[in-house]
């Protein structure tokens, strides 16, 4: 009796995987899911169908199931960015302890892979140890100075300890750097917000509108911005647009408009969503 042939078919192995990276990219995670574990069943020590994999199980908040799939595959090689997601999935599965040691380690690598140091930060972020976490981004930051994204990690962290003065010298600094960047723009937009600056605020989330016209929540926030300016008729009409093009904002647009000290206090849900949808007009 012949063997049967190899899954998947000879050569395809690739094509499958770019169609379960190209899932992961659109946020299709159990097809992502689906397609690198076809590939992994023919080639088990395929690093780029594990990553997918893991990525598509952590993204399902399945991260205990990506525990093991990234074990094997690091203890099989080197790799930096297999240790950074598995010390993601276990930080996921409750095992802090162990993904902080594991990251560490992976933070002494040279040449840096710098994900490694944003994925501690974070891991440290969540369990509230803020002066790590900045610390852990800091050291990344003196090994790559010019790097953006650790900027805007580092703005975020000081935000997160309602240090504002340092968050915001850190965000335009990096806005200077990278003026195109709409998640500079509306981080330093919350700074503004959180301080009492509506207008300044409204100008930065207008301008990262103008980058990323379709951001429901940048257009909430800048409704949060207009409501406290005192022109309710403008914030209204962005809280709208912002549920408009994003029906899950509904909460969202409520609560903007029932603690903004210029918007409205409805007594019951279903008045509030009449008036957003614009039925009582």
């Amino acid at each position: 009796m012949p063997k049967p042939p190899p899954f998947p078919p000879p050569g395809r192995g690739p094509q499958l995987l770019e169609r379960a990276a190209f899932a992961l990219r659109t946020q299709r995670f159990a097809e992502a899911e689906q397609l690198a574990s076809e590939v992994l069943k023919a080639n088990r020590t395929d690093i780029g169908a594990v990553t997918v994999l893991a990525q598509a199980l952590i993204a399902q908040r399945r991260e205990a199931d990506a525990v093991a799939p990234l074990e094997k595959a690091a203890r099989r090689g080197s790799n930096p960015g297999i240790e950074t997601l598995l010390g993601a999935a276990l930080g996921g599965a409750g095992r802090r302890a162990e993904a902080i040691e594991l990251l560490q380690r992976t933070t002494m690598r040279r040449p840096p892979f710098l994900p490694a140091f944003q994925e501690l930060a974070g891991q440290f972020a969540r369990d509230g140890r803020f002066e790590e976490a900045i610390a852990a981004i800091e050291s990344a930051l003196a090994l790559a100075p010019h790097s953006i994204d650790l900027q805007l990690d580092l703005g975020r962290l000081h935000l997160q300890r309602n240090d504002r003065g340092k968050a915001r010298a850190i965000l335009d600094k990096a806005l200077e750097a990278a003026p195109g960047r709409p998640d500079l723009l509306t981080t330093l937009a919350r700074a503004l917000l959180l301080d009492g600056e509506y207008a300044l605020a409204a100008d930065n989330y207008r301008r990262a509108l103008g980058l990323r016209p379709d951001d429901a929540m940048t257009r909430a926030d800048l409704a949060a911005c207009l409501l406290e300016m005192g022109d309710r008729e403008a914030g209204e009409a962005s809280l709208r647009a912002a549920l408009r093009s994003r029906s899950q904002m509904l909460g969202r647009a409520i609560y903007g408009l029932a603690v903004s000290s210029h918007g409205r206090f409805f007594l019951r849900p279903s008045t509030a969503t009449k008036f957003l949808q614009g039925e009582d007009r």
